[in-house]
């Protein structure tokens, strides 16, 4: 007897398993944040903005920045979740994706508060595994990441707040990352730490997509800068959800100058 093909099974024209996403809820560009309410952050900015729904951790928001499509679905925490998103989304018609959120530092220069932008990941985690070989990297979409670089130079320009750009660890194992752990991918140059970036780059690449991510720093596990108290509450770490402000405008700046460009360099 034949094994069922899930991919096939829940194609493009069926509300989506996991998300409970239809065609026509989303757009081409989609915000990709790990927390729920993130994604009612994300809708603040956009106009004749759409509540689509709310299924298991996928909260969902269509609308418009500057005349374009722009949707935000939250992944909730991990790889696994995050390329089930990415799967379900691109099933019905998004291409497009920036993963935002927050990732802890590892080179003591970058500061809470900072922005990083990944340029690869590091595969610790095991969803990889079922679409690529161990040796195959995961890595953003070059155009899109570039773009993002420059939006977040200019948006920063002239502020204390730095943006910076390398290779990071994505991690199945919040807790796990033990100081031994953060010793050993430090020393492979490792600059953050994030639990979806090589999930979300590897699922789009398999599926012809473009993806990218950019981080509001909430720590900085080699200096000991650590805000861990309370998430969730703004004066706990007022740079951080400043952070998250500012790494929203910059990823919806980033779709509208990607939808505009007259020619892709790929």
């Amino acid at each position: 007897m034949e094994s069922v093909n899930k991919t096939s099974v829940i194609s493009s024209d069926i509300r989506q398993y996991c998300t409970g996403l239809k065609p026509g809820d989303v757009g081409k560009y989609v915000l990709l944040p790990g927390d729920p309410d993130r994604s009612d952050r994300v809708a603040k900015y956009l106009d004749d903005v759409v509540f689509v729904g709310m299924h298991r951790e996928h909260r969902t928001f269509t609308g418009y920045y500057k005349g374009v499509k722009v949707s935000v679905t939250s992944t909730g925490l991990g790889c696994p979740s995050a390329s089930i998103a990415t799967q379900e989304l691109s099933n019905i018609g998004a291409e497009v994706f920036i993963r935002i959120g927050s990732s802890a530092a590892l080179e003591p220069k970058i500061k809470v508060g900072d922005l990083l932008v990944s340029t690869g990941a590091m595969k610790n985690e095991g969803t990889s595994k079922f679409f690529v070989p161990d040796s195959f990297p995961a890595v953003p979409d070059f155009e899109l990441t570039y773009m993002l670089i420059q939006q977040a130079k200019e948006k920063l320009a002239g502020s204390n707040v730095k943006v910076h750009a390398g290779i990071g660890s994505t991690d199945d194992s919040f807790y796990g990352e033990t100081p031994e752990f953060i010793d050993r991918v430090y020393k492979y140059g490792c600059i953050n730490l994030d639990m979806e970036a090589s999930g979300i780059f590897t699922t789009a690449h398999m599926l012809g997509k473009h993806a990218a991510a950019i981080y509001s720093i909430s720590s900085n596990l080699k200096s000991g800068e650590i805000y861990y108290a309370d998430g969730t509450k703004e004066e706990d770490n007022k740079k951080l959800a400043d952070g998250w402000e500012t790494e929203i405008q910059i990823a919806l700046e980033t779709f509208y100058q990607y939808e505009n460009l007259k020619e892709h360099l790929i």
